[in-house]
């Protein structure tokens, strides 16, 4: 996208330098796309958007991939910057959770079954950057219960690891002590 910015020069004072905007929109779930969260909890599905011009009744919405039907959880348009949406919901589980101040357009979604379970899609479109839009998926793993992680393996390195730091700070503790009270041999003439 090629956008004007105010640069001082010219004869005017003032001139235009046409800059190149690459990805206008962004959309991202968060730095992991996934969650596996328990049958019967409650979890957020983080979004955020970003504009390197600004936004202007940006419209986003959440859909649900039912096995290749888009459902559609809610949606919005957010007029300008920092003013809230009104947020339609389409699902009695799905709540709204964002913040426009925050650039955040995440739900929650209650009382999860084995059924919530696959992939949602954050979806968002800005008219001010001629429409561009862009989307982030996020999947969600439905499990009976969390899986134990062992942790031997780790107690057992860490602990070999953190022995040998003790002795090698012992050794040298040794040494310093030696070298500096041990009586020094004088050649006696």
């Amino acid at each position: 996208m090629l956008i004007s910015l105010p640069v001082l020069g010219g004869r005017s004072g003032l001139d235009f330098k046409r800059v190149w905007c690459v990805d206008g929109l962004e959309v991202s779930t968060a730095k992991v796309s996934f969650l596996e969260a328990t049958n019967g909890s409650t979890v957020l599905l983080p979004c955020t958007y970003s504009s390197c011009i600004g936004i202007k009744n940006l419209y986003f919405n959440w859909h649900y991939n039912d096995n290749g039907t888009m459902l559609k959880l809610c949606e919005a348009v957010i007029p300008k910057e920092n003013v809230e949406p009104s947020v339609n919901v389409y699902h009695e589980r799905v709540e709204f959770v964002g913040s426009s101040k925050k650039n955040n357009i995440s739900i929650l979604l209650w009382n999860i079954t084995f059924e919530d379970e696959g992939q949602y899609v954050c979806f968002a479109r800005n008219p001010k950057e001629k429409n561009r839009n862009h989307s982030a998926i996020y999947t969600l793993i439905v499990v009976d219960q969390l899986k134990e992680i062992d942790n031997t393996l780790t107690t057992i390195i860490v602990s070999i690891v953190g022995m040998l730091i003790g002795c090698l700070v012992t050794f040298m503790v040794v040494k310093a002590l030696i070298v500096n009270f041990m009586p020094k041999k004088e050649d006696k003439k």
